[in-house]
């Protein structure tokens, strides 16, 4: 004999209210699920990432998609104020996500190409066999790397990075503040720079010799994570500090690990300087890059970036696995 459960007793219980009652609570129903997309849409449009919204903006796309299941309820329930809010909530949503996964027509380029690749080592735990093998398949002309130690940088060094990349600006740190960046061709005005806030994550820097081309500055990216609140305002520093696109000079390339999606207004902000997100660019900007890789029952998000100034042309973005790291690699 099967007992009822909850599900059907609360049936029963509506069932059993009169009419005007049982529209009532669908009224109601109905609103509860309309106001907080509505409110997500708003915070996200007006740039109000602050305390605990920050980690929330970044499921964004997941939002848009319950949107569209939240206005379908209102209008299956025909309650038309709710339905009208959720409309514009669900155009809202979309209208700043679905664009990510259509490409952009890219600015007539005629020179060389780089192979770009940027990887977060979580801690040096990443693999270096699988790191050296996408180097090697893919033919990467610039890697960066975060979150590098130094057994990390022998472990790459013994598998043979030295040999396809061996023009090299690294910083090596025990845990989780190391940077670097590997060059195929040579590099100049070489440093580290470290984010003084949060972690104080370190940023290597060169400016590479593309041959055929202008020089390139590429730094390995790597502001500070907002995991707690007590850690947002460092992160929103972090972000603000980072080098803006130099539209009337040189070329610039940020690459690595942001802890930011283009749901956060910093990084928004620091995309309107004159760089563009390579993987948004190519209709990949809703391709997860952290996530359940290391075992977090959470859905994948976008916070690794490669950016480029808008003068650049991005043919290609590609993510890759990299076991032993909670990121995946991102090759444009």
């Amino acid at each position: 004999m099967r007992s009822s459960g909850p599900t059907t007793i609360i049936v029963v219980i509506i069932d059993a209210l009169p009419a005007h009652r049982r529209a009532r609570l669908g009224t109601v129903l109905c609103w509860l699920a309309v106001v907080p997309t509505a409110l997500w849409a708003a915070v996200r449009l007006l740039g109000l990432d602050r305390g605990p919204v920050v980690q929330a903006l970044a499921f964004t796309p997941y939002v848009a998609g319950v949107s569209v299941l939240v206005l379908a309820l209102a209008l299956a329930l025909r309650r038309w104020w709710p339905a009208a809010l959720a409309a514009l909530a669900a155009v809202a949503l979309l209208g700043t996500v679905a664009p990510r996964a259509l490409a952009d027509p890219q600015p007539a380029a005629a020179g060389p190409t780089v192979r770009l690749l940027t990887a977060n080592l979580l801690a040096g735990t990443g693999d270096a066999r699988t790191l050296v093998e996408l180097v090697r398949r893919h033919q990467i002309d610039v890697l960066t790397v975060q979150e590098f130690t130094p057994d990390a940088q022998g472990a790459l060094d013994q598998l043979g990075l030295t040999t396809l990349l061996p023009h090299r600006q690294l910083n090596p740190e025990i845990g989780t503040a190391g940077s670097g960046l590997y060059s195929r061709w040579p590099i100049t005005d070489v440093g580290v720079r470290r984010n003084l806030n949060g972690w104080g994550f370190t940023q290597a820097y060169a400016t590479v010799s593309v041959p055929g081309g202008p020089p390139v500055r590429v730094e390995s990216a790597h502001p500070s994570a907002p995991y707690a609140l007590d850690q947002v305002g460092a992160w929103r520093a972090d972000l603000t500090a980072q080098p803006p696109a130099t539209p009337d000079g040189g070329l610039r390339i940020l690459a690595g690990d942001f802890n930011a999606t283009l749901d956060h207004s910093p990084l928004r902000a620091l995309l309107r300087s004159g760089y563009v997100d390579a993987a948004d660019a190519t209709g990949e900007g809703l391709t997860g890059t952290w996530g359940p890789y290391d075992g977090d029952l959470i859905p994948p998000v976008t916070i690794d970036h490669v950016l480029v100034d808008h003068r650049i042309a991005v043919r290609s973005v590609q993510v890759f696995a990299l076991p032993g790291s909670d990121h995946r690699p991102v090759q444009a």
